[in-house]
């Protein structure tokens, strides 16, 4: 295939995409459902599930898609405050921890002793239940007009908190399917580089965040401010990909460090007109990431009691944090 054709195919992929997600989004905000549920659904039915319109493996959209939640999570960060998130810490910390051990505890009872799995199979099975999509969490809760509110806070804290303990468990199984011991320099390592770059990135940012931009200034380039912001975003979302962590984790410490950007207002709505064309792209393309045809059907009742543990051990994180502070704060505001 020539350069030429491959470029037309993805300009003509890309158009049904973003006409198809944006119509979608336009039904599903009409029945009071997040157009995040739309966009998704546009990905299977354009995916091998249905039309087979797109391939998943596509590395320019895949490429696109990416850039999409980076700026989505950029944006989450410029809309954050990182006093306020911090005030939520303990309550987040709480939701995150349990959010992700309590899936697992329950799992591990079924899997070793209904579906006789050995022990490993079933740590590896019931580690995939902590996970949790902050692209898609952010989305909807930004569409609600919640990411300011305390529980939104809350939410947010625990995402990057779970994205963190995501990696540490990722480096304790890796470990034990290459060696069968758990790597404790590994797990360590993990641990050090995220909260070092976390930590470092947003206060060395906010301490150099006033001289780069006053040299921004001086150089009186046309649209400097959006250009430099989605610029930092990228590089620090490069670091984090770096060091292990996902680029989400970056480009959120690059939103925080300029939420206090006196020009904060201007910068978000020009990076929302990029977000606009860019995150329906990453959300569709998770849909075309699911394939029907794939699933066995003689594994559908494992799936469906897996889908249960999940929910639950989640709903368990959520009341974990009740008591504390910030959930005590959450309360007396929705009153």
């Amino acid at each position: 295939m020539s350069e030429t054709t491959i470029i037309t195919e993805i300009m003509l992929k890309l158009i049904v995409i973003l006409f198809a997600a944006k119509i979608a989004g336009f039904l599903f905000d009409r029945i009071k459902q997040p157009r995040v549920l739309g966009e998704l659904l546009v990905g299977v039915l354009l995916g091998p599930s249905l039309f087979g319109f797109i391939d998943g493996s596509e590395e320019i959209l895949m490429f696109l898609s990416e850039i999409g939640v980076i700026i989505l999570l950029f944006l989450v960060g410029l809309e954050s405050n990182i006093h306020e998130l911090l005030k939520s810490g303990k309550a987040a910390l709480m939701v995150a921890v349990i959010g992700v051990i309590s899936p697992v505890i329950l799992a591990l009872p079924y899997l070793l002793y209904v579906e006789a799995l050995d022990f490993n199979a079933a740590l590896f099975i019931g580690a995939t239940l902590t996970a949790t999509s902050v692209g898609v969490t952010m989305r909807v809760l930004s569409e609600m007009k919640k990411i300011t509110s305390l529980e939104g806070k809350i939410i947010l804290g625990a995402a990057v908190i779970d994205d963190v303990l995501g990696l540490i468990i990722l480096s304790v199984l890796a470990g034990i399917a290459e060696t069968g011991s758990v790597e404790v320099f590994n797990v360590l390592q993990t641990i050090v580089m995220s909260v070092l770059f976390l930590a470092v990135t947003v206060v060395l940012g906010m301490k150099l965040e006033g001289p780069i931009l006053d040299l921004i200034r001086h150089l009186k380039v046309q649209r400097t401010f959006i250009v430099s912001a989605v610029i930092f975003a990228l590089a620090l979302g490069y670091l984090a990909q770096m060091i292990g962590l996902a680029a989400i984790v970056g480009a959120f410490a690059a939103g925080l460090i300029l939420e206090r950007e006196e020009h904060k207002e201007h910068m978000m709505k020009k990076t929302e007109v990029i977000g606009d064309v860019f995150t329906p792209i990453f959300f569709v393309m998770a849909g075309v990431a699911v394939n029907i045809y794939t699933v066995n059907i003689d594994l559908l009742p494992l799936g469906a009691v897996l889908l249960i543990i999940a929910l639950v051990g989640k709903i368990i994180a959520g009341v974990g944090a009740i008591g504390t502070k910030a959930s005590k704060l959450a309360l007396l505001e929705s009153e």
